[in-house]
């Protein structure tokens, strides 16, 4: 005979699995990385300082 499974565990691993799957199809969909959004703010800093450099005083 085989041995009693605990159905309370076997959801709880399958809900994590399921959790896990999900998020790294989310990340792989909005995820950026820490250096994408190092660079990305970098060039919006940049961009900015340029905006403020051309502003003509009235």
């Amino acid at each position: 005979m085989s041995s009693p499974v605990n159905l309370k565990k076997f959801r709880k691993a399958k809900a994590r699995a399921d959790d896990t799957t999900r998020a790294e199809a989310n990340a792989v969909k909005f995820g950026r990385t820490k250096a994408e959004k190092e660079v990305q703010e970098a060039h919006r800093k940049a961009h900015a300082y340029r905006l403020e450099q051309h502003k003509r005083e009235p």
